[in-house]
Order: structure tokens, then C-alpha cells, then sequence
């Protein structure tokens, strides 16, 4: 197997006392600093109303940190469309291409990434008819791409094109992401690349892998199946100081998944010194035991290992080291500490 390609995952999280701005500036600090260490993509997260994550508008990071690089491929991980009208994305995507040509990718997922209120402020339609029109919009969005567009037929018979650039010369690559059969299946019959989200759940994982593989039509664009997986990592100068700097994320998924209160991440001084209860603690474990945390050397293993168990040959890393509370709130020591000692490895 070929040596193992990483990416970057980004939800741009946002510590204790830091600012929008502020969070902002160190994620493309970060998106610099991979782009310098030879990584292959740099994806940003669309979530909404969270306070610990400034990802909500993944075309507009994009954008910016396509200013700030020049090898990076820079893409969505993903465009929750749910949300938002398939032309908007294939225009919003079509002018980054044209931004940054050859270096965009569209990641797009079928959940709302938010509250059943936040959805329905995105799309005043609401949003159950829209999920279950998720198969036709992402091949409206791959016709809107393409150069010749897509075409409507009126119910009297007439036809109108619409492109979602007026020239276009290249068009981002589409990825279908998701957790679930349903998402693997639905990549492998329009014959897409897909993307497990392995950081969030990691249950499904060689199921959703082995439908999406056995299950796979060939396409014009890609006629063998291509995949590769996330996982969330911390990489330390010593096994220590990774654990710790795990901790606030750690925490703050625990607080998601028990449907607690959200607030701004904490910093590793907050999370050692916060009280904690036995339910916490066990959700805690439960999801370090899928996180790879350790020194640069330890975790690189770790990348390798499980790129080879299940047959990738690229492995995209969420850097969710937490800060400090004297670290630069415009800066990503951590995590730019991670991905530079993995990268080393």
C-alpha cells in the first residue's frame, strides 16, 4: 500500500474568552501551516448556533483560506443541503473553483447539522422534504457544475439551461459524506467518492465501507470506488500533555452527547479542574477509545495502521488539541503542534 496521504478537518472551535475573530484567525493560521507541511486538503465544518464552533459557513472559509494557500485542496466537509437551495451551492462552489482553480472540493452531507430550530430558520420551508430530496439535489448540483449545465423542462413542454457559472473551465470535485448505510449506498449507485465520519460516530464504520464498495457503479469521472476516513487527533511532545490537551473536546462531546448545556470549549486548565460524575466519565472513555492521542511517533502509528486495516490510502485528521489559557487566542499552537509532529512521523 502507498505511503498514507493526511488532510485536515476543521470546525474552528472556539475556547473560553476567545472571539469570533479571534478563532477565525487561527484556523487559517492552521490552514497555512498544513498547507507548508505538504497535507492534502483542508475541509471545513458547517455547524450552526454551537458556541464552541465558528464553522457555519464553509464556502465563506473556504474563500479565505484559499488566499492563504497554494497547494491546499480546499473543500467542504461538509455542505449540509438540507439547508440550503442546490443552485446557491453550485454558484457558491463554482466562483471558489474559479478562485482556486483545481484545488476545490465538495463535501456534502444529508443532516441538518443543528437543532430542529436552527433548521428551520435556514429553510423557512422546513426541512423533511428537502432530506428526502437529497439523492436528485446532489445530481442537480453535479449538472449545475458541469459545463453544459442542467436543463428545466416546463410542464409545457419548453426547456431552460442554467449553469451556475456563465464559463466555467474545471468544477470541484463532489464527495457524498455521512454515518450510515444510507449515505454509503446512495455514493456508491451515483458513483462518487465517499467520505465515513469516523471523527463523530465510528459505529457503521466497515459496514457503511463494504456497501459503499461492494455496492459501487462506475462513473464516467471515477470508475473505481475512492474513500478515505477522519479521526479525531492530539499529538504532543510527550503522551501527557496530549492527554490533557484532549480533555476539553473530549468533554465537550460528552456534554453534546448527553444533551447537556453548550458552552465555548474549555481550556486544559478549566477541563482538569472541573468536577465530573461517573456518566461523564464513561462517555468520556468510550469516545477516547476511538481518538488517537499520544506523541507525534505513537499517533503517526496509529494514522498508519488503521489506514491499512481498512484499506485507504488517505486519512483526514481532526485536530482537536485544546489551548491553554496563555496561549495566543489568534493562534493554534496545539493544533498546529499536532499536525506538525504527525506529520514528522
Amino acid at each position: 500500500m502507498s505511503a498514507t496521504a493526511l488532510s485536515v478537518l476543521d470546525l474552528v472551535p472556539v475556547r473560553t474568552g476567545q472571539t469570533s475573530a479571534e478563532a477565525i484567525a487561527s484556523s487559517l493560521s492552521l490552514a497555512e501551516t498544513a498547507d507548508r507541511l505538504g497535507y492534502r486538503r483542508y475541509w471545513f465544518a458547517e455547524h450552526h448556533n454551537m458556541p464552541a464552533v465558528a464553522s457555519t459557513t464553509p464556502p465563506v472559509l473556504i474563500a479565505a483560506a484559499a488566499t492563504r494557500t497554494t497547494r491546499l485542496r480546499l473543500g467542504s466537509g461538509g455542505v449540509m443541503l438540507p439547508n440550503h437551495a442546490p443552485l446557491i451551492v453550485a454558484e457558491q462552489f463554482a466562483a471558489l473553483e474559479a478562485i482556486a482553480p483545481g484545488r476545490i472540493d465538495l463535501g456534502l452531507g444529508r443532516a441538518p447539522g443543528s437543532d430542529p430550530v436552527i433548521t428551520q430558520l435556514l429553510r423557512g420551508s422546513g426541512t423533511t422534504s428537502d432530506v428526502e430530496q437529497f439523492p436528485r439535489h446532489v445530481q442537480d448540483i453535479a449538472a449545475l457544475l458541469s459545463g453544459d449545465g442542467a436543463t428545466v423542462r416546463f410542464t409545457s413542454g419548453g426547456e431552460y439551461t442554467v449553469r451556475a457559472t456563465p464559463a466555467a473551465t474545471g468544477c470541484p470535485e463532489v464527495w457524498l459524506l455521512g454515518s450510515s448505510d444510507y449515505s454509503a449506498q446512495l455514493a456508491a449507485s451515483h458513483g462518487l467518492p465517499y467520505v465515513f465520519a469516523n471523527h463523530f460516530s465510528g459505529q457503521g464504520l466497515e459496514r457503511a465501507l463494504d456497501l459503499y464498495r461492494t455496492g459501487y457503479r462506475p462513473s464516467e469521472e471515477h470508475p473505481e470506488p475512492r474513500t478515505f476516513l477522519t479521526v479525531n487527533a492530539v499529538a504532543a511532545p510527550t503522551s501527557e500533555e496530549a492527554e490533557a490537551r484532549a480533555l476539553p473536546q473530549l468533554r465537550m462531546m460528552a456534554r453534546l452527547r448527553l444533551n447537556q448545556p453548550l458552552g465555548a470549549l474549555e481550556t486544559v486548565e478549566e477541563a482538569l479542574a472541573a468536577e465530573t460524575d461517573a456518566t461523564t466519565d464513561e462517555v468520556v472513555q468510550a469516545a477516547r477509545s476511538r481518538w488517537f492521542v499520544g506523541t507525534g511517533e505513537s499517533v503517526a502509528a496509529e494514522v498508519r495502521g488503521f489506514a491499512e486495516r481498512h484499506g485507504v490510502d488517505e486519512v483526514m485528521l481532526s485536530p482537536v488539541a485544546g489551548a491553554y489559557e496563555s496561549e495566543p487566542k489568534d493562534s493554534p499552537l496545539g493544533r498546529a503542534q499536532s499536525l506538525e509532529l504527525i506529520a514528522a512521523a
